[in-house]
């Protein structure tokens, strides 16, 4: 049995705070710096401390802190890609990665603030045709003998957050990152089974991001980042599932456009301790993000696939899109087809149909 702990994340931010020379918390003096974080408090004292708004009366700076500290996801579109204007001067918008990953020296926010990461979602439904009743691995001990009760449709839920550790690890250059994902699967329909959760997949890791500028076809090479990456479903034999793997990001930017190439590779484990030997065969060696902005939506297209031939050839295609609701709520859909939608699906081709609401997104 193989479980994933959640003091992981915490445990690695606490050895490298003990590190010399990591970098402090700097002073943003350009309101650029504010736009890109997610927390109404923090980027509210973000701009009064750029703007020289610093020594209001207690009262006051009490009421401006509850007024702005409801939520952690909030979605600032018109400060993270629009124009802030401040001392009568209009900076220049922040890019949709540097919004998220502090490239450029004007976005630098120092360290540990709660950050977005990947989608942050409810999808109350979540239904597909195909069901997987028997999972099944090439190691024996891995593979489910007796079909389960499950339900076609069920609910699905994921949240997503990271935090920058380390600011400047050489210089200037390089931020250390971690960052926690979980994706949970819920037969929430299921009354014969007392709705159990059917998958819950754990993905806590840690990325060394470098800003970079460069031109490919019009493309606006922006970030280049190697990561460690650690997955795993936290269940007992036969339904444990787990890897770890090295992960490289590539982003590239143009207008309301960025795409994201990952190739990863897994770390190897001993046959006999694997629970999926050939899951890099299913969920691939790497995988393309694509993600569009138009008008106040977010539409993403991922491609994966395994880099193989014949019978070892495999991959999956997810198609996403949100649209505002109402304020920093907004709609969700998603169409995934392939292998790997979750850990224990790794060699499951099914197709999935979700609907529900979105807190984050992408970018």
């Amino acid at each position: 049995m193989k479980r994933c702990y959640f003091a992981a994340p915490l445990a690695l931010a606490a050895s490298l705070l003990a590190a010399p020379g990591h970098a402090q918390n700097p002073n943003p003096t350009d309101i650029r710096a504010c736009a890109g974080i997610e927390s109404d408090a923090q980027r509210l004292a973000c701009y009064d401390k750029a703007t020289g708004r610093v020594n209001l009366p207690t009262a006051q700076k009490r009421t401006h802190e509850q007024e702005n500290s409801s939520n952690v996801f909030s979605r600032d579109k018109s400060a993270t890609s629009g124009a802030v204007e401040a001392n009568n001067e209009v900076a220049k918008p922040l890019s949709l990665l540097d919004s998220r990953w502090e490239l450029s020296p004007e976005s630098k926010l120092g360290t540990f603030n709660v950050r977005g990461y990947k989608p942050v979602y409810v999808m109350p439904v979540f239904a597909t045709s195909n069901q997987n009743d028997e999972p099944h691995s090439p190691n024996p001990v891995n593979t489910v003998t007796t079909p389960q009760q499950l339900d076609n449709v069920e609910a699905t839920f994921q949240l997503s957050l990271k935090t920058k550790v380390w600011q400047g690890v050489f210089g200037d250059a390089g931020d250390l990152w971690v960052g926690y994902t979980q994706d949970s699967h819920w037969q929430l329909y299921n009354t014969e089974a007392s709705r159990p959760f059917r998958e819950t997949d754990y993905e806590p890791d840690a990325i060394l991001m470098f800003n970079t500028h460069y031109q490919v076809f019009g493309w606006d090479g922006r970030l280049l980042g190697i990561g460690v990456d650690h997955q795993s479903n936290g269940q007992s034999d036969p339904l444990s599932r787990s890897w770890n793997r090295v992960i490289a990001d590539v982003g590239f930017e143009r207008g309301d456009w960025t795409v994201m190439f990952r190739p990863w590779w897994r770390i190897p484990e001993s046959r006999a301790n694997d629970n999926n030997p050939d899951i890099s065969n299913y969920v691939g060696r790497g995988d393309m993000q694509i993600i569009r902005e138009w008008h106040g939506q977010e539409f993403g297209l991922m491609l994966r696939d395994s880099f193989r031939g014949g019978n070892e050839n495999h991959g999956a295609a997810q198609f996403t899109w949100s649209y505002p609701l109402i304020g920093n709520l907004r709609g969700y859909m998603e169409v995934f087809k392939g292998y790997g939608e979750s850990l224990i699906d790794y060699n499951h081709n099914a197709t999935y149909v979700g609907l529900g609401i979105s807190l984050l997104d992408w970018y």
